[in-house]
């Protein structure tokens, strides 16, 4: 699988708005067949810088992705909202799931 991770910075008058402005290109990422997860978190020590963990099954689901219209509509529309320039790791993993983790295993 492909997971995404990517940091992002919205305008600080788009903080607080971050994801309805998000909403429609996370509703039709999810609904994608090979997208595994898009989930968003907001950072705790730092409100104003949102985090997004997304996963596809493969590299034809993440290439799909990347051209599908609403990541075209995407890169149109979220750019003016942000204070800055997203930051990414993408990697490839094995597997399609997330994996327990063992040292905190609960019995």
């Amino acid at each position: 699988m492909i997971v995404i991770t990517v940091k992002f910075r919205p305008k600080p008058e788009d903080v607080e708005r971050w994801p309805e402005i998000t909403a429609a290109f996370t509703a039709a990422t999810r609904a994608e067949p090979g997208c595994l997860w898009f989930e968003w978190s907001r950072g705790l020590d730092d409100p104003a810088q949102y985090i997004l963990i997304e996963a596809f099954r493969d590299e034809a689901a993440g290439a799909a992705h990347v051209t599908s219209e609403h990541f075209a509509t995407a890169r149109r529309e979220l750019p003016p909202h942000l204070a800055s320039t997203p930051k990414i790791i993408n990697t490839t993993a094995p597997g399609v799931d997330w994996s327990d983790l063992g040292e905190l295993a609960v019995h």
